[in-house]
């Protein structure tokens, strides 16, 4: 097995898998830059890598990601396609080999909406889910404006959405954004046994499979995200986004009743 220790992300091959961990625990793997750029060179270089079959994208040990590190963004607020979020936004969402992902403990914003990409998903028990871009000052991101009311409907969209409510594996399995529930030690097993079982598919066919189920939907999810990021861009450095991570920062609740 081949491993290549980035800074905070852990890329390795094995068996005709690529996997891809988050490696920050004592940020709960909150998401930089770097990890973005980490991530998006992993995935591009996969598409014409022919001993690659499929990627593994998992956290460490009770925990996925609790979504962007939020200093960092402010420190350098760009989503653009050239920007190391936008970057992977496009090569997760094209990715040519098929995408399993393994959710361990908590899963918010980009933690969530990745898996709307992902070919296959499985949680553990402990999973919990949660998209608060309003909350927050935000929009969502990743097209899951568009694919989550396709995919789960319109109402059960806005409550995940607008309302930015958290909920559980139970719920994420019922909505179809994973594929089963596991106990906790053995998430990670049945992903890659998953993975496993993909990579000995016929890999023409596998790739040609996966892009005629997405054949219809890509045009419209690439220009979702990047109208999702212009307006991600620009909410990020206003007045709402400034008040929600103020009050995050000195934990306390923000007021957004000066705000129309």
């Amino acid at each position: 097995m081949a491993v290549t220790q980035q800074e905070h992300i852990a890329i390795s091959t094995e068996d005709a898998i690529l996997r891809i961990r988050f490696n920050r625990p004592d940020k709960k793997n909150a998401i930089t830059r770097d990890m973005y750029t980490a991530m998006a060179d992993a995935i591009a270089a996969s598409n014409t890598d022919k001993s690659i079959r499929v990627i593994l994208i998992e956290g460490s040990e009770g925990c996925f990601t609790s979504g962007n590190d939020l200093k960092d963004f402010m420190n350098a607020p760009t989503t653009g396609d050239g920007s190391p979020v936008g970057r992977f936004l496009a090569e997760a969402s094209t990715a040519e080999k098929p995408l399993v992902a393994a959710v361990t403990g908590i899963a918010v914003g980009i933690g969530t909406t990745m898996l709307l990409h992902c070919d296959l998903a499985y949680a553990s028990e402990q999973a919990k889910f949660h998209m608060p871009f309003v909350n927050l000052g935000l929009v969502p991101e990743f097209g899951s404006s568009l694919i989550l009311p396709s995919l789960i409907g319109q109402r059960r969209a806005a409550e995940l959405l607008m309302l930015g409510k958290p909920f559980g594996p139970g719920t994420a399995l019922e909505l179809g954004l994973i594929n089963a529930i596991h106990e906790d030690a053995e998430v990670i097993d049945a992903a890659i046994d998953a993975a496993r079982a993909l990579a000995a598919q016929p890999p023409s066919a596998l790739r040609q499979t996966k892009k005629l189920m997405k054949r219809g939907f890509l045009n419209g999810i690439a220009e979702q995200i990047r109208e999702e990021g212009d307006h991600f861009a620009t909410c990020l450095t206003g007045p709402e986004a400034t008040e929600a991570f103020q009050a995050f920062m000195e934990k306390r609740k923000p007021d957004f009743s000066k705000f129309d």
